[in-house]
């Protein structure tokens, strides 16, 4: 367990790529050059550690992030490898949020892909220091070259490169380690454990000799002292560039760049030994912001003197324990027996087991201290993004935010024996995954399961099937739409009841505006108190929202609407919250559908990669789904296209594209935003909805 003064010797890092760049394999990597495992798992064979899910080992792709802690040279890495695939982004999200640093692992042949760019802009976003790891140099059609310029054009990122590659493809046999100069070979009898360094030979020295002066010239940028020594041509030690790099690294300034090959175990103790000069510890990064219960700031120190307070950053059901929930300590420490606050839910949480995780094993702890990563056993009230303090304390952190589904099924039980079992395992599933909604359709009756993409779903319904045993029929997948105004509308709403021998009455007047693009929902008082108390305004503003969730066209939630309460009346001896949020409905209901309303359908960014030879086949089928294409490169045989196209065209893609292409083209495909349906399309999805 790291204690208070060991917290440097801590680092909490994700590793994250695009799908298939070889984020799990270099994972594998890692635990087994520390020493974590004794045995190289591999994602072709099913066997990776941390692929531990079935649907996992069988699809060969990380679903869900797993989460580690291995040694090496004295530092105690906690790693969480994350998902590549766009359907389990908020996974990648929720990670981000909580580490300190980041592994980007790009694949040599296949360069920045589209969700390495998404992962990228996630980082960013939390402005965590990044290094990167340019992987499967012994692919063909690998160039570090073009990945490295790939960083700096599509990421915007400043790479500077501290390993080279020795040889490539078939060739690739090493690295040049510029800090050092010296040449690194990695033994293959010992699967890649015995590490050779060597002087670099002559017929190496000239491109190496190149690197290290530009990896020089940059340094000397950011640091004065590296820059006196740079100018004065003085020897410069290893130990002031790694501290100058760390120092670039830490202000997001450069990005450090490796290179090898998992697969063929070259390459990774270099980074590791970068994961631990160059990526931050708890000490480095910023102190933790929250708000006080009155939304003042407050500040947490990375330190266990610190009051106690962490976040929780995911939900996970075990089939052995119960709930796990996963949390970053960020201030202080707790122990078993402790009783912890959630502020979001004004509970009062016992602990009663702490754990550290290795992939789907576990390891029992009594604490869990300022920069650790661990989960607790058993939580009742506390979901994803909820904050945990100590009892008597109260500090909410900044909570994470969460996409919309934008693809729906309809699931039911297959008999009525099942229906409490689908709708408890629902609800599991819907805790542990915040990107994933169920709701009930009101025409219907029947129950719909929305999430990212056809993927997402897919799995979803077969961990309902295997792990938690639940009998269930599943229709095809649906697009989840959108309804939107497009004029202000304005209606009255009153209520006027006697019910259990009480009068009651509210009465609003409120108008509904089409706000700007990905505004989302909102609502406004203009009314003061003596037309309306304040004390009316959170039921007004409940029945607004709740009747927003249900648009006047088919029933799919209302966006990017600013409802506003323009006037009204209350009468001091009938007036009640129910009566005014049911007035609110009312009024919100009539002038939706005054509003002109149109349907809004998801509209997705693609990327499809093709050898030359079909590159018109694919576009001409593009253009049958009505796709916008926005551009199409050309490198080395390949042809890169970029589209805008409609998530209705999309269901069966990868079959079409698969038997247009003999099997050669690969696409990837994420949400860019939603747009209005075109007239005649939008009055088919009607009536087929409706059933007319």
């Amino acid at each position: 367990m790291a204690g208070p003064q060991s917290l440097s010797k801590v680092r909490n890092i994700g590793i994250m790529a695009h799908i298939d760049a070889g984020k799990t394999t270099t994972t594998e990597r890692i635990l087994f050059y520390t020493g974590k495992s004794h045995k190289i798992g591999e994602v072709h064979d099913g066997n990776a550690v941390m692929d531990w899910m079935e649907q996992e080992q069988e699809r060969g792709i990380t679903i869900t992030s797993a989460a580690t802690t291995c040694q090496w040279q004295g530092t105690s890495i906690n790693i969480i490898d994350t998902p590549g695939h766009v359907d389990f982004t908020v996974e990648v999200e929720r990670c981000l949020r909580v580490l300190d640093g980041v592994v980007a692992v790009f694949c040599a042949v296949g360069g920045v892909e589209p969700q390495s760019e998404t992962v990228w802009r996630q980082a960013d976003r939390y402005a965590i220091p990044r290094i990167a790891f340019v992987n499967k140099m012994d692919r063909i059609g690998a160039s570090f070259e073009r990945c490295v310029d790939q960083i700096r054009e599509r990421l915007g990122a400043e790479p500077l490169v501290v390993t080279l590659p020795v040889g490539g493809e078939e060739t690739f046999s090493g690295v040049i380690d510029l800090v050092e100069e010296k040449l690194l070979t990695f033994d293959e009898r010992s699967k890649g454990e015995v590490v050779s360094m060597e002087p670099i030979p002559d017929a190496l020295s000239g491109d190496s000799s190149a690197a290290r002066m530009a990896l020089l010239e940059k340094l000397a940028d950011f640091d004065e002292e590296v820059m006196e020594q740079y100018l004065n041509d003085q020897e410069i030690a290893s130990g002031d560039l790694r501290r100058a790099i760390r120092k670039a690294t830490l202000s997001l300034e450069l990005v450090p760049v490796l290179c090898g090959s998992a697969f063929k175990n070259k390459g990774v103790q270099p980074l590791l030994d970068a994961v631990t000069w160059y990526l931050p510890s708890p000490n480095d990064t910023p102190p933790v912001e929250g708000t006080d219960k009155n939304g003042a700031p407050l500040i947490r120190k990375s330190e266990r003197s610190e009051k106690f307070c962490g976040l929780v950053f995911k939900l996970q059901s075990d089939p052995f324990v119960g709930n796990l929930s996963f949390i970053r300590v960020y201030s202080g420490c707790f122990k078993v027996g402790d009783k912890v606050f959630n502020p979001l839910k004004r509970k009062t949480e016992k602990i009663s087991k702490l754990i550290k995780l290795h992939a789907n094993k576990r390891e029992e702890v009594d604490e869990l201290t300022a920069g650790d990563i661990g989960a607790i056993v058993g939580l009742k009230f506390t979901t994803t993004g909820d904050t945990l303090c100590a009892t008597g304390d109260f500090i909410v952190l900044e909570e994470m935010s969460f996409p919309e589904p934008v693809i729906g099924i309809a699931i039911e039980p297959k008999s009525k024996a099942d229906e409490g079992k689908l709708m408890e395992s629902l609800d599991k599933v819907s805790k542990e995954d915040p990107s994933f909604q169920v709701s009930v359709n009101e025409d219907t009756g029947q129950r719909i399961i929305s999430g990212m993409g056809e993927l997402h779903l897919e799995i979803i319904v077969d961990r309902l099937v295997r792990e938690f045993k639940v009998a269930a029929n599943v229709g095809k997948p649906q697009v989840s739409y959108r309804e939107a105004l497009t004029v202000v509308a304005r209606a009255e709403g009153r209520f006027e009841t006697q019910a259990t021998g009480k009068e009651q009455y509210g009465h609003v007047e409120m108008e509904l505006r089409p706000a700007e693009k990905g505004a989302g929902l909102s609502f406004v008082s203009q009314v003061d108190e003596r037309q309306i108390p304040t004390i009316y305004l959170e039921a007004i503003e409940k029945g607004v929202l709740g009747c927003l969730d249900s648009g006047p066209l088919i029933g799919y939630p209302l966006t990017d609407v600013e409802a506003v309460l323009v006037g009204g009346s209350f009468d001091e001896e009938r007036s009640t919250e129910m009566a005014f949020g049911i007035a609110a409905t009312m009024a919100c209901r009539q002038a939706a559908a005054q509003g002109e309303p149109v349907l809004l359908e998801p509209i997705m960014e693609l990327e499809v990669i093709t050898p030359d030879d079909y590159l018109g086949d694919v576009i001409n089928d593009l253009n049958k789904k009505g796709s916008q294409i926005n551009g199409v490169d050309a490198e080395g045989g390949i042809q890169t296209i970029q589209a805008k196209v409609a998530l209705s065209e999309m269901f069966g893609y990868s079959t079409d594209l698969r038997s247009a292409t003999q099997g050669r083209a690969t696409f990837t495909m994420q949400f860019s935003a939603f747009a209005e349906v075109p007239a005649k399309k939008a009055e088919a999805i009607i009536q087929k909805i409706k059933g007319v």
